[in-house]
């Protein structure tokens, strides 16, 4: 056991090693400018031994958001009140300044989110990813049609508040200025969703469920 906890270490050490060097090359240079051969020699590795982490070029740069893929889904997990759960959950990324949730100005943060929402193959990357967290969710709510479309409009609510803060963040604005609107904004989005989903609470399957 052991060994093999080592092993992964290791790997995951190899995945967070390689994508840190691409993500500093594609901000140097851009994204469309630095090939895949490229980012493998940087990482003193060989391309094939590249793809092998990262199948597409753009999930050097994905790597980065891809443990948030079930975050949604483990936080409603034997929740009694799913959306109340995320609804808390989000405000308190806001407060520790979560960058997954867009009100942070730290400029690493700003540099990695212009990257991403500038690149159109990373955003429509990105938007696989939402895809995924969508439907890691929609089990964690039941599987049925009704659980897809409480966590499509769940997902997307998240995404929208996120964008909405960073795009006041990229244009100057102050973080101590967008923090109480982001906040209102959530609470306000938060609530809606409660009175659209009513019961869902009740739908939730609990700690059991798997998520892949």
């Amino acid at each position: 056991m052991g060994e093999m906890g080592l092993r992964e270490r290791k790997r995951q050490r190899m995945y967070q090693d390689v994508s840190d060097i691409a993500v500093r090359l594609f901000l140097e240079r851009g994204f469309d400018a630095v090939s895949v051969a490229e980012v493998a020699a940087a990482a003193g590795i060989s391309k094939p031994t590249l793809f092998r982490y990262f199948p597409a070029k753009e999930d050097l740069v994905l790597h980065r958001i891809a443990d948030h893929e079930t975050e949604a889904a483990r936080v409603v997990a034997g929740a009694a009140d799913p959306v109340d759960a995320l609804r808390r959950h989000f405000l308190e990324g806001l407060a520790r300044r979560d960058p997954v949730t867009g009100l942070n100005d730290h400029p690493a943060v700003l540099a990695f989110h212009r990257l991403l929402y500038g690149t159109p193959s990373l955003v429509a990357r990105a938007y696989a990813h939402q895809e995924r967290s969508e439907a890691a969710l929609a089990q964690a709510l039941g599987g049925d049609l009704d659980a897809r479309l409480a966590a499509a409009q769940i997902i997307a609510v998240q995404r929208v508040l996120a964008l909405d803060n960073w795009r006041r963040i990229a244009a100057s604005e102050p973080v101590a200025e967008v923090a109480p609107d982001a906040v209102a904004a959530a609470e306000r989005a938060f609530r809606r969703l409660a009175e659209g989903l009513p019961g869902l609470g009740d739908r939730n399957p609990g700690p059991d469920v798997r998520l892949g």
